[in-house]
């Protein structure tokens, strides 16, 4: 069985963020920090190379294969910013009909600037993603 690439790492998420060449990219995802840090009460931890996480669990899949994860986090990517919330997004609808301009993914919310999205829905998205992930991982 295959080993999970993207593991916890003890790289600095503020040295990372601060490499972010585009300026307004690299505001965002500072911005992003805070409101997570906020939101969690956790402290940014890296990810593999590229995603900042919030928080961890422990899984054990259906296939039998297991590891660890964040609650939440995000990675600055070039094209969006990708923020990772764990729980995916069925009980979410009406927070998304709110959240202003973005796409998902699976467990992945994509976003071009905060600006394009209302950033007190993203906080309650976090919020809700976050306290289910507690709940279901003790």
């Amino acid at each position: 069985m295959a080993e999970l690439k993207t593991k916890l790492t003890a790289e600095s998420a503020e040295t990372f963020l601060s490499k972010i060449p585009d300026e307004k990219k690299r505001k965002d995802a500072f911005a992003i920090v805070e409101l997570m840090k906020n939101v969690t009460k956790e402290e940014p931890r890296m990810w593999g190379s590229a995603i900042v996480g919030f928080g961890s669990y422990h899984y054990k899949g259906k296939s039998g294969r297991e590891g660890d994860w964040m609650m939440t986090g995000f990675s600055p990517r070039k094209q969006n910013l990708t923020i990772y919330l764990m729980s995916g997004f069925e009980a979410y609808d009406k927070l998304l009909k709110k959240l202003g301009k973005y796409k998902t993914g699976k467990s992945c919310l994509y976003i071009t600037r905060l600006e394009d999205i209302d950033i007190k829905v993203l906080k309650e998205l976090i919020k809700s993603s976050y306290a289910y992930m507690k709940k279901t991982y003790k």
